[in-house]
């Protein structure tokens, strides 16, 4: 999809505060976005409740926390998991988490709940923090892997789409997909600073790659028998797997670089 990960918001601008690039309010303000307010709850020596996201950020950068990665899982694919069962599952159930490096094995998972009355309905999140397991993230790409393996799944669903006369082939799919990304574009900022060139182009390549997927997945063009649906489905999934580890290889490309620094 082209709308953003609020895990992906933890993410990139989580790690622009922690190296100091930016303000805790600015941060505060990036992540929130269009939600009301996000908290996070269960933090290591915080006992009286959730806490806002600036006093949890500062907490964790205070347990030695020197970067954040994402997860994007679904079912039969964990991708950026490492365990155990009970962060997995909750992961899995939300399509995403945020999971802290260094300091203390912790992951973070959104529950996204609306809230107000009818006709004044506004979004809070709240922010489980859970044991993780330290161990390698599940099938997470480097950013120059994932830009590979990007290019040739945009070169051959678009092919495959073209001949199967589906979606990503015609002037209806095309103008749903620059509409989607119109839309996408007012007010965002892609990544955060901090990140290198490279990521924020590979994020807005999977960015592209998963709208097309998407519209060809709602219907556009002319695949209307079972066959050209099955073979749609089959074409799709796993252009649909290379999108979302690009994405998640591109916002893990702070920490990637952190990493390969320090080695």
């Amino acid at each position: 999809m082209l709308d953003e990960p609020r895990s992906g918001r933890l993410v990139a601008w989580g790690n622009a505060l922690l190296a100091g690039l930016v303000s805790p309010d600015d941060v505060a303000t990036r992540i929130t976005g269009n939600d009301a307010v996000h908290r996070v709850a269960g933090l290591p020596g915080e006992d009286h409740g959730p806490v806002g996201l600036t006093l949890a950020l500062g907490r964790l950068r205070a347990l030695g926390v020197t970067g954040l990665r994402l997860a994007l899982p679904v079912a039969g694919h964990p991708l950026g998991l490492s365990g155990p069962p009970e962060f997995n599952d909750r992961a899995l159930t939300a399509g995403q988490a945020a999971v802290a490096v260094g300091g203390v094995a912790l992951g973070l998972v959104p529950d996204v709940r609306e809230a107000g009355p009818a006709g004044d309905v506004h979004v809070e999140v709240e922010w489980q923090c859970l044991p993780v397991r330290d161990a390698p993230p599940a099938d997470v790409p480097s950013l120059g892997e994932a830009e590979r393996e990007l290019a040739e799944a945009l070169r051959d669903a678009t092919d495959a789409l073209a001949q199967l006369d589906v979606a990503g082939a015609g002037p209806a799919a095309q103008a749903a997909l620059e509409a989607y990304r119109a839309r996408a574009a007012r007010g965002r900022e892609v990544l955060a600073p901090g990140y290198p060139p490279r990521a924020v182009r590979v994020l807005e390549l999977a960015q592209r790659v998963a709208a097309l997927v998407e519209i060809a997945g709602d219907g556009h063009g002319a695949a209307i028998t079972a066959s050209q649906i099955a073979a749609r489905s089959a074409l799709l999934r796993p252009v649909e797997r290379t999108a979302r580890r690009a994405q998640v290889a591109a916002y893990n490309a702070y920490v990637e670089e952190a990493e390969r620094r320090r080695g």
